[in-house]
Parts: structure tokens; sequence; C-alpha cells
């Protein structure tokens, strides 16, 4: 796959990307689009392995009614990016945006495994996706990467304001009974009601969305048949 993915360079710096974080920021809308109908609701992820330089991406497009896949791809891309905090899309975007070029459904709405606007420089992996990919995106954490919340109800639906220097940037979410929220907040074209109405739709059962379930078992089980095909060789 080429460098050049979207509209910017992707060999670049840490401090390089920086910049292009900042310059970004600008770009990304915090409202959805006008009359928004979600038909299908997607899941990207990916995984990694210590010690390889290979990603293995994937998406996986739900009914946002059923919750049940209707379609799905993958990828397998080399890492170019260091891990750096703050600077995950610029290492795993690449491998995202090449699963996308090869799914045949699009979905309406597109959730990240990662942050949106609950960024130091409010450009988490969620935004910078859905400015790349032109779709509407949120992002769902398993943690904090800056920003506190006040505490939680015990009941599933409870939610508190992420605060971050005095702005609001995200909700912490209850999606099940007395287990540890998730992190949610808007990516592109999005913004924090749409997204935390969302993430509970997609979260009838489970703390994570089901659109992230699917699509990390799917990264993970890539990673695992690369690796045993790897040590037959």
């Amino acid at each position: 796959m080429e460098l050049q993915v979207g509209w910017h360079r992707w060999d670049v710096t840490p401090k390089e990307a920086v910049e292009i974080q900042r310059e970004l920021r600008s770009k990304v809308v915090l409202q959805p689009p006008p009359g928004l109908k979600v038909e299908r609701i997607a899941g990207a992820d990916v995984s990694t392995e210590k010690g390889r330089d290979t990603g293995y991406g994937g998406i996986v497009v739900l009914d946002a009614g059923s919750l049940t896949p209707v379609a799905q791809a993958g990828s397998a891309v080399p890492l170019r990016f260091p891990y750096v905090p703050g600077l995950l899309s610029f290492r795993e975007l690449p491998v995202v945006a090449e699963a996308w070029a090869r799914l045949e459904v699009r979905p309406d709405v597109l959730i990240f495994d990662g942050h949106g606007i609950a960024h130091p420089r409010r450009l988490g992996i969620a935004c910078h996706g859905g400015l790349l990919l032109g779709v509407p995106s949120i992002g769902c954490a398993k943690s904090l990467l800056v920003g506190k919340h006040g505490r939680l109800g015990a009941a599933r639906g409870s939610t508190s304001p992420i605060l971050h220097k005095d702005e609001v940037v995200g909700m912490a979410v209850r999606t099940r009974k007395s287990v540890q929220p998730v992190y949610v907040s808007p990516g592109h074209l999005m913004d924090l009601p749409t997204a935390v109405e969302w993430v509970l739709r997609a979260s009838p059962k489970y703390r994570e969305p089901e659109t992230t379930r699917h699509a990390h078992r799917m990264v993970n089980a890539l990673r695992r048949a690369d690796g045993e095909a790897a040590e037959l060789e």
C-alpha cells in the first residue's frame, strides 16, 4: 500500500504528525449531516503484535436494527509509524483505509475503538478517520486519554460528561449495569448526543458495542492466521 493515503503524507515524524493534527482540527465538523438516516453501522479495529511490523485491520458492517453483520473487509499493512500516545491514527489509519477500500457495503456511521475529540489536540483516530473516509464517525474507548468525569449511576445508560481544559469533550457512558463505563466522543460529522445514542443502541448486552466486538474478533483472527502461516513457512 502506498504511504500517500487521502490528502496528506503518512511518512512523517511525530513532530510533523502533531502539526498535521493541528491543521486538521479545524476541518472536523461536530454536527451530523442533515437528515442522517442510519441503516448500517460499522466498527473499525486494528490488531498488532509486539515484535512484528504488520497491522491487521478490519471493518465489520452491521444492520443498525438487528446488529447482525452484513459485510466485512480486512487488511494486512506494514506499520510505518511508531506507537506514540496521541498519534495512534498515524500508525493505524493506513491499515483501516486499506480495509475500507475493500469494503463493498458502506456504513452510515463508523465507530472506532479509540477517541474522537477527547484527545489532547481534539483530533483522535475517530476524527482523523472520519475526515479521511468521509463518514460520520464516533470514538468509543475503554480508557480515558484526557480529562475527568464525575460519578455515574449504576444503571445502564447513566452518563457523566468528560471535561478537559474546561471543555466537554466526551461522555462516560454506562452500557451495562454496574460495569465500568466506555468513553464516547464525536469524531467527524457527529455530535455528542448522537454519538452516545448510537453507542448505547449498539451495546444491548455487553460493555463494548457490537461493532467493536465484531471488528475486534475479525482483526485478531486475521493476525493469528497470518502468524500461523508464517510459522509454517
